[in-house]
């Protein structure tokens, strides 16, 4: 079985260990398994990327390489386990900024080299494909675009009350979204375009899921690429989300903060219905929310399930619930 998964985040790289789990794939492989019996394709958000200390970073792409790959920080979620930071306070010391953005010794290693690569002419679908030759993720990650489409975010500066717009990072880990926020304009996606890579990993699935992602910065800046809507509407395969909104409010993270910017409310029905049905405009054919919140989404096959992802196992009952739904066989 062919499984597309649209993801972005700390989230969506542990939705992606519950779909090894559930199919036996990365690290869950039982020996003697052909590791050709599935195939795990996740097409990954690009808006956090950004130019930090004159490297390329790419969050959510090293998170989901990372975590599939057995190398990521347990605690935090995301970077190097084991992570030194001399480089980092070295930079400090020169008082060079920006200064709140946490880039370890070990990080720094993947960014040199996807930064090289850049250089040299390559694009990021294949310099992905390069770093994952080293942690061997289990899955194949997809850049959503190799062109730069980057999320910004309009704010009211705490300096001087004027309206400007600052990368995603800076909003993200530098204000922690508690500054006032008007807008999110993803930056280049006018010019960009899927790439032939994830479109055909769409096109060619036999179930297509998105993660409980950030509906706004994760998959929403994934659907802000020009050809992934068209895609999603027009394959062939059921299109499962699952919601990040339990009990009004998010596990983790911020989405509830960006979507009040956006004036969608931090349920799991609302958000349902921001995606939309297929069989209307919208891009679901099923939608699972969590035991004991309620969402009536026209066109929609909605489930109550539950969605807390304590570990591998718990998320691939989730996963599994979901295929149920839309009626398709592991």
């Amino acid at each position: 079985m062919k499984v597309t998964v649209l993801v972005g985040g700390v989230g969506g790289a542990r939705f992606l260990l519950g779909v090894q789990q559930l199919l036996g794939l990365g690290q869950f492989r039982a020996p003697g398994q052909s590791p050709d019996d599935h195939e795990l394709t996740a097409v990954v958000n690009i808006g956090d990327d950004a130019w930090i200390h004159g490297v390329r970073v790419c969050p959510d792409l090293d998170t989901c390489m990372y975590t599939l790959g057995g190398g990521v920080d347990p605690e935090r979620g995301w970077g190097h386990r084991d992570e030194t930071w001399h480089a980092k306070d070295e930079l400090a010391r020169y008082g060079v900024q920006p200064d709140w953005f946490m880039l370890g010794d070990r990080d720094l290693g993947t960014h040199l080299v996807r930064t090289q690569m850049l250089g040299a002419g390559y694009p990021l679908t294949q310099i992905t494909a390069a770093l994952c030759d080293r942690w061997q993720p289990g899955a194949r990650l997809l850049p959503v675009s190799d062109d730069r489409c980057e999320t910004h975010v309009v704010i009211t500066d705490p300096a001087d009350d004027s309206r400007r717009a600052i990368h995603f990072q800076e909003w993200w880990v530098r204000y922690r979204a508690q500054v006032p926020t008007h807008s999110f304009a993803f930056v280049g996606a006018e010019k960009a375009s899927a790439t032939t890579e994830a479109v055909a990993a769409i096109a060619e699935a036999d179930v297509i899921l998105l993660a409980p992602s950030n509906p706004v910065v994760s998959i929403g800046a994934i659907l802000a690429v020009p050809g992934i809507r068209g895609a999603l509407r027009a394959a062939t395969a059921p299109v499962v989300g699952y919601s990040p909104i339990i009990g009004g409010k998010p596990l983790r993270g911020m989405a509830d903060a960006c979507l009040s910017v956006i004036g969608v409310e931090s349920t799991a029905e609302a958000v349902g219905r921001h995606y939309g049905a297929r069989a209307g405009t919208g891009i679901l054919d099923c939608w699972l929310v969590h035991d004991g919140d309620e969402a009536l989404v026209e066109g929609v096959a909605v489930r109550p399930v539950p969605l807390v992802m304590t570990d591998p196992r718990a998320t691939a009952a989730m996963v599994a619930a979901g295929l149920d739904l839309a009626g398709v066989r592991a």
